[in-house]
């Protein structure tokens, strides 16, 4: 796994346990909400890259934060995505002339 994901990962499982503990939610608690056992909300805390999507969705809904889950490929503002696309542009794109077929009198 490269050190970039880990850490990022890392950084999320103590996200996740700092704004449990600022909504004063026990481990118990927070893993009944979100329908884990607290040996995983643990490994979450963690940030144990093997727990699921569902787990981390579920999550985030918990702590009213399902929404950011939408926002993290956001295409329209993916710069990579849309200078890939930019790159394939026509560099000229020139008038055809009307044909008949084109519905023009």
């Amino acid at each position: 796994m490269p050190l970039a994901v880990k850490r990022a990962i890392m950084k999320f499982g103590e996200d996740l346990s700092l704004a449990r503990r600022r909504r004063r939610f026990s481990q118990e608690s927070m893993a009944q909400r979100i329908g884990i056992s607290v040996s995983s909300l643990r490994r979450l805390e963690k940030g144990d890259p093997t727990l699921s999507w569902g787990t981390i969705a579920r999550a985030m809904y918990v702590l009213g934060e399902i929404g950011k889950i939408n926002d993290l490929l956001d295409t329209p503002k993916d710069d990579i995505g849309l200078a890939l696309m930019d790159e394939q542009l026509p560099r000229r794109i020139r008038m055809r002339k009307p044909s008949a077929e084109d519905g023009v009198l």
